[in-house]
């Protein structure tokens, strides 16, 4: 008999549809983040909030700074805002610099990692894989490989939200000698979406495992069996 490729939703629909749901919302969180500030400006990694004196008047002087994956903007008390991106792996010019009245305390933060935040659309584009391979649990081999998939997705993950935290730690570390400054440094939303997106694709990896393993109550998986002679055997590969 001629292979029959996998159904969608053909064994174990509400694993799959679950699975399938919580890694497309993992998908649109990390692609967010892979987004972010200056593309998508109210997600950024971290911010350095500057102190002012009450008693000055409101001047269009910046008082904060977020920094995204591809950027970063200078914001003041008007509400203006200057923007230096999209690119990968910029660095802080100097007329941003200026804008805050503490060039030397900006020149301190550290923007080298950046670069390495490209992961960020790669662990969104695992995510999407694993939307579409979680579907196809009649097949055996798109089993394995929406759980190697989720694996990845959730190994990536944690890396991506590491070097989130390295950011902002070297920029506290950089700025933490400069005591003539009254600052701040202050997690963004693209932080906690990044751990939202790492928990719902380890839920993913833990349905999958189950899947695969026959934990549970969940039935495993048979591998294909081969016979040799005149006599072909049915397919073998559901789940």
């Amino acid at each position: 008999r001629p292979h029959r490729h996998p159904r969608p939703l053909a064994h174990h629909i509400g694993i799959s549809l679950t699975t399938s749901f919580i890694l497309f919302i993992a998908f649109l969180l990390f692609l967010l983040v892979g987004l972010s500030l200056p593309i998508i400006k109210p997600v950024y990694i971290f911010s350095i909030d500057f102190a002012t004196n009450p008693d000055q008047p409101v001047t269009s002087v910046a008082t904060q700074l977020r920094f995204g994956v591809w950027g970063v903007c200078a914001l003041s008390q008007l509400g203006d805002s200057e923007c230096f991106g999209p690119m990968l792996g910029y660095a802080i010019p100097d007329a941003i610099a200026n804008l805050t009245g503490f060039p030397a305390l900006v020149d301190d933060v550290e923007t080298g990692l950046t670069v390495i935040l490209v992961l960020h659309l790669v662990a969104g584009g695992l995510a999407f894989v694993g939307v579409f391979t979680s579907l196809f649990l009649e097949s055996h081999g798109m089993c394995i490989a929406s759980l190697v998939t989720t694996v990845f997705t959730v190994l990536i993950g944690l890396a991506v939200f590491a070097i989130d935290l390295t950011l902002i730690l070297i920029g506290q570390q950089r700025i933490s000698g400069l005591t003539d400054f009254n600052y701040t440094v202050k997690f963004g939303l693209g932080v906690w979406m990044v751990l939202a997106a790492v928990a719902l694709s380890i839920i993913g990896m833990i349905l999958m495992s189950v899947v695969v393993c026959g934990c549970c109550g969940v039935g495993r998986p048979p591998r294909p069996r081969h016979h040799h002679g005149h006599h072909h055997s049915r397919s073998q590969d559901k789940c």
